[in-house]
């Protein structure tokens, strides 16, 4: 609930049980001084009637105004009749005024703004009577008292009407720029999902291109290598089986062993960059501690691997990118860095994951252009790009002498369900 909310709740329960009070104090009040007022049985039998028709009014008004919040021609009736038992009481007895005060309260609720200054003013007449000493005035000082009384509430009911239509419109506008903010933040939360939700997609669309872009460089290497290869290897046998010479057959027997083993060089070479098997059973942690565990062990080499964060079920592509560039870095730091430790991080920080490998070993100079390795290995480029392909980036520090330091930061995307 909304401090706006809470202040309307209390000025309409006011509105609808202020009324009973206010009489109940100004009855008590009145009737504790009607013999110092001198009051006859027949004004104590009016004022009796009078406070009957003012619950009777009120209990009336209290279930009618459930269908009528605004303004009305039964508002003003209600304020009408109101203010004329008011002002009789206050007649027969001034201190009734306890109750005729009310008419202060709500006239902007119940009358329309044309009558709104009227019944304010009519309610000032009242009051002024019984501040005065009671209605009708008597003598010429009594209707100048009157009068100077009247003129100071009539200025006071002015000056508050204008300080409450003031707060009225800051209110307003309060209202009016909470519901803006609302509005706004609606908006923006949507823009947030969408977002989120186009992030993913490009992921996936990312993915997708991907997988087309790794079968079309299959269909090229089958085609190129291996195909060929396999052709070669055919021809040789069938020379083979028609030579009647055995050192001739020898020598294409040993010509068609070269292409074998060529064309399983090219087979591994090409299926490279396809889904890790290390991902079949681990999740990326698990497989990353292994693979850094079997290369320290494989190189001779002190390889710690540490998580920081925690740990999330990353998106398949995602999670096969960070191995294969672990990988990466591993191969090119013992082909080339000669390093006595290295230490391989994967940290989860909130929408990200980032994966470090960090060596003590000769360090290069990353300015100076890196072909690549004949062994088949991509290297930097082709960390870089693997990084780039799911929206990530890679980052190398390294410096001759003194070790190579390798980030990749892509976003974190949890693995769907």
């Amino acid at each position: 609930m909304t401090e706006t909310t809470a202040v309307d709740e209390r000025w309409a329960a006011f509105h609808r049980w202020g009324p009973y009070a206010l009489l109940a104090v100004g009855t008590l009040v009145a009737w504790s001084a009607a013999d110092a007022i001198g009051m006859t049985t027949g004004e104590r039998r009016a004022s009796g009637a009078l406070i009957g028709a003012a619950v009777a009014l009120q209990l009336w008004w209290n279930r009618a105004a459930r269908t009528r919040p605004e303004p009305s021609p039964a508002g003003t009736c209600y304020y009408a009749v109101r203010w004329a038992i008011g002002f009789a009481l206050t007649w027969l007895n001034p201190l009734f005024a306890f109750y005729a005060v009310v008419g202060y309260f709500g006239a902007q609720y119940l009358l329309p703004r044309r009558l709104c200054r009227a019944g304010l003013f009519a309610t000032a007449v009242t009051l002024a009577g019984s501040q005065s000493g009671g209605l009708p005035p008597n003598g010429v000082m009594g209707w100048v008292l009157f009068g100077a009384i009247l003129t100071v509430n009539s200025m006071l009911v002015a000056l508050f009407a204008h300080f409450a239509a003031l707060e009225e419109a800051r209110s307003r506008a309060r209202v009016e720029t909470i519901a803006e903010l609302e509005r706004t933040n609606t908006a923006l939360q949507q823009a947030l999902d969408e977002n989120a939700a186009l992030h993913a997609q490009l992921l996936v669309q990312a993915r997708e291109a991907g997988v087309a872009d790794e079968r079309r460089r299959l269909a090229a290497e089958i085609h190129d290598t291996l195909a060929q290869g396999l052709t070669g290897i055919i021809a040789q046998l069938q020379v083979v089986a028609a030579a009647p010479d055995r050192d001739l057959g020898r020598e294409h027997l040993d010509r068609a062993l070269a292409l074998a083993r060529h064309s399983l060089g090219e087979a591994r070479r090409s299926v490279h960059n396809l889904s890790p098997v290390a991902l079949a059973d681990d999740g990326l942690p698990d497989a990353l501690e292994k693979t850094v565990t079997e290369w320290g062990g494989r190189t001779g080499v002190q390889a710690r691997f540490t998580v920081t964060g925690t740990t999330e079920h990353l998106h398949d592509e995602v999670a096969a990118t960070l191995l294969r560039i672990a990988q990466e870095a591993l191969s090119n730091t013992a082909r080339h860095a000669a390093a006595d430790r290295v230490g391989v991080t994967l940290s989860y920080m909130g929408d990200e994951v980032t994966l470090d490998i960090r060596d003590d070993g000769r360090g290069f100079d990353p300015l100076t252009p890196r072909a690549c390795t004949p062994g088949g290995g991509f290297g930097l480029d082709g960390m870089r790009v693997r990084a780039e392909r799911i929206a990530g980036s890679l980052t190398v520090e390294a410096e001759p002498g003194h070790g190579t330091a390798v980030s990749a930061r892509v976003p974190l995307v949890r693995h769907d369900r």
